[in-house]
């Protein structure tokens, strides 16, 4: 048994913001009370284990519906077992784990085997994502319903888009059978033809090749008039552009089944960030104006924008040395983002705690039917605990993923999780890996 004493809550859930005493029993929550001068105030609490939470929040678990894993194929990046340990030092008790690895998640037995390596790692729970289409190529649909029965929890060609139009209205339709969520990577590949950053001033300063903000939007458009037609789900993965915002607010106002995420990276910098050394920044979509970040912090005032999603993405250091034009894309996210998003949105006032955890716990548990997102009596405990002061300075030698592709790195942020349950069991303490 477990007794967390006066921490600050936030649990959208239950409306929750305040100063509470939580009890934990059998990894599950037991109680939830005002602050108790002793230890037996709390129902059961006599012989607990006493957790002080003065000056620190706890909120549930986050989940992360966006992060790539890498493995099998890919392992010298990342594998499920480092990226499970990145999750829970960044607060993250769930991740969705994308497809795009080699060989592609498109069948059954390697769903399995993802969902297995999450098991062994015995971190962060990891839900699988399988493909859409056989290969990611776009041609074949995969076949849904074994993708589901093996534990996918979602389809994505993420990384790909689905460019022919007649086969993602036949995902969609499909899809709906089955009940999974298609996740679309919105990029007409035809306009963001071999482009590496943002199509404007900063493109043409550098002299590289940029991707316009309609490579996004018209795929935005057209997979909402395709989800409109068939009745399917769909989530908009990495909004970028305020085009893409406004078309997902007048799709949700006709009733459209669509949500939508935005990564931290996109809410903190722009392209005017960019310079011609800096790959840890190339991303896709690419960083774009302060025009469209202003657009993405008012898509998620107003709701349009669901969720916040890391889009984990990690690269050798080898990859991330080449040019610009060369490197791959892609920001290492999942032990950053939250302290990221603390110190350059949340102590600013761009966005509120009790806002951050809707979308980055309670939401995506709910769009997506998982476990988690919320802190009720009798839910699993999977929580963390976040100390607002702390602060770490972000290094190869402190980074627990195998990349070190971050923006971050060598720089000191603020705002750290200092402790990660999953199940009621710690996983995370004082920033060390605690493995089962």
């Amino acid at each position: 048994m477990m007794w967390l004493k006066k921490v600050h809550l936030i649990d959208p859930s239950q409306g929750i913001s305040g100063l509470r005493d939580v009890l934990v029993e059998d990894g599950r929550i037991k109680e939830i009370t005002l602050p108790a001068a002793q230890t037996a105030d709390v129902t059961g609490a006599g012989e607990a284990e006493v957790i002080d939470g003065a000056g620190k929040y706890l909120f549930p678990g986050l989940v992360d519906v966006h992060t790539h894993l890498r493995e099998p194929g890919f392992e010298e990046k990342e594998d499920i077992a480092s990226g499970s340990a990145a999750a829970v030092r960044g607060g993250f008790t769930s991740i969705l784990a994308m497809a795009n690895t080699q060989p592609v998640i498109d069948h059954r037995g390697l769903v399995e085997f993802v969902r297995n390596q999450g098991l062994r790692a015995g971190l962060a729970r990891v839900y699988p994502v399988a493909a859409v289409t056989k290969g990611q190529r776009g041609e074949e649909l995969a076949e849904m319903w074994d993708l589901k029965a093996g534990g996918a929890v979602a389809l994505s060609d993420d990384g790909r888009p689905v460019m022919n139009a007649e086969i993602m209205r036949l995902a969609l339709e499909y899809a709906k059978l089955p009940e999974l969520i298609i996740i679309t990577h919105s990029e007409d590949t035809q306009l963001a033809w071999e482009g590496c950053v943002h199509w404007g001033e900063t493109a043409l300063k550098l002299g590289l090749k940029g991707i316009p903000s309609s490579a996004e939007a018209v795929m935005v458009a057209r997979d909402v008039i395709l989800a409109a037609q068939t009745g399917g789900k769909i989530h908009v993965a990495h909004v970028s552009a305020r085009e893409s915002v406004e078309i997902i607010r007048q799709a949700k106002k006709r009733g459209v089944d669509v949500t939508a995420e935005v990564n931290p990276h996109h809410l903190i910098f722009c392209d005017a960030d960019i310079t011609v050394h800096s790959t840890s920044l190339k991303v896709n979509p690419p960083l774009r104006s302060v025009r469209d970040r202003e657009a993405l912090l008012q898509g998620i005032a107003d709701g349009t924008i669901d969720l916040l999603a890391t889009d984990h993405a990690p690269h050798t250091w080898e990859e991330k040395s080449q040019p610009m034009a060369e490197a791959p894309f892609g920001i290492q996210g999942l032990e950053t983002a939250l302290p990221a998003v603390w110190q350059y949105l949340v102590e600013p006032g761009l966005l509120t705690a009790e806002k951050m955890v809707e979308l980055w716990s309670t939401a995506p548990a709910r769009r997506f039917q998982l476990s988690g997102g919320s802190l009720k009596v009798g839910e699993a405990a999977d929580m963390v605990l976040f100390d607002p002061q702390k602060k770490e300075k972000i290094t190869k030698e402190t980074l627990v993923s195998k990349a070190v592709n971050t923006p971050f790195l060598d720089q000191e942020l603020q705002g750290m999780p200092v402790m990660t349950w999953v199940d009621g069991k710690l996983r995370q303490k004082d920033r060390r890996i605690i493995a089962s």
